[in-house]
């Protein structure tokens, strides 16, 4: 999960990145700031945001992917079979709605909500609280990697948008890899589609905005990346870097979040915070007419707003990639 900034210093992620953030997020490539809502925040650097400041949006994103969080959790119940599931790892777990998805998946295991930042843990704790699974779900500060070996290992390892902000992503899995136990599965969050919130032409400004929001984003992701300690530029085919890691692929399969227009108060409010941020972070790197037109959209006065108009609607692709240790 499911929300994150690609140039240098940039303290608001770029929202609805495909393929980057989440429950934290966390974001997903579905979602910078939407690597916030599922999961995936791990630790900061110079180019990371504060992820504990976006907590509520890392929260709200993740809510509104629980469909498919709880589908794909579904899925991995049924990947693992008859082998005995008594621990899950959460890496990256934000404010924990994955974790408990995983929890109700697998009533027999300890699940661990591992993450960097203090605030999110709070947030996971509580929520498993609500859901009756405190018994059941532990929480751990660590910094990933360095710190995945303290924490042992497990059966099931989920991580949502966490390697892609590690600077040799190879090596990482490699390192998730060695932390399962014989028959184990590591599930990967990474890819899939950008997100989609409103049509191609919207009645103001150039259609096609969202064509180069995306590719403003890609630009500064990869300059992101590029900034990151350690980082070794690598061709993003998950499964075959799975197995450069050990493991035999399982498969991959793509989640999709479709909510459409008209919005509900929540899911609209969560798309103008996610424009919002966009407006902010990309103020650089846009037209003078494009950020135009991001202003109607955030004007709540006007017709044209988001907060307003009837053809808001959320639609992303989320894709999980999965391997075993034979």
């Amino acid at each position: 999960m499911t929300p994150h900034p690609h140039g240098p210093r940039h303290t608001a992620p770029p929202a609805g990145h495909a393929g980057h953030a989440g429950d934290a997020g966390h974001t997903a490539h579905a979602g910078h700031a939407a690597h916030a809502a599922h999961g995936g925040h791990t630790g900061s650097t110079g180019t990371e945001p504060d992820w504990d400041a976006l907590a509520v949006h890392l929260e709200r994103e993740a809510e509104l992917k629980v469909p498919f969080l709880e589908e794909a959790a579904a899925w991995l119940h049924d990947l693992l079979g008859p082998l005995d599931v008594t621990r899950v790892l959460d890496l990256g777990s934000g404010p924990g709605v994955t974790t408990v998805a995983l929890a109700h998946a697998f009533p027999g295991a300890e699940t661990v909500a591992v993450d960097s930042s203090a605030a999110l843990l709070e947030r996971a704790r509580a929520r498993s609280e609500r859901e009756g699974l405190a018994a059941r779900i532990t929480t751990r500060a660590a910094e990933l990697p360095a710190g995945l070996p303290d924490l042992g290992s497990a059966e099931l390892i989920w991580t949502s948008n966490v390697v892609h902000h590690l600077g040799d992503q190879r090596a990482a899995l490699e390192t998730f890899a060695a932390a399962l136990r014989p028959g184990g599965v590591l599930a990967v969050r990474e890819g899939g589609l950008p997100t989609r919130f409103l049509p191609r032409d919207i009645g103001v400004g150039r259609p096609g905005l969202q064509a180069r929001l995306d590719a403003a984003e890609e630009d500064r992701f990869s300059a992101m990346r590029a900034e990151l300690p350690d980082h070794t530029r690598t061709v993003e085919d998950w499964p075959a870097l799975l197995v450069a890691a050990g493991l035999a692929p399982t498969g991959s399969r793509t989640f999709l979040t479709d909510l459409s227009a008209p919005l509900d108060p929540v899911a609209r409010a969560h798309v103008r915070a996610r424009v919002e941020r966009l407006r902010e972070s990309l103020a650089d790197d846009l037209s003078a007419e494009d950020l135009a037109t991001l202003d109607t959209l955030l004007d709540d006065g006007s017709a044209e707003g988001l907060l307003r108009r009837p053809d808001v609607f959320f639609l992303t692709a989320t894709t999980v990639h999965t391997a075993v240790r034979t």
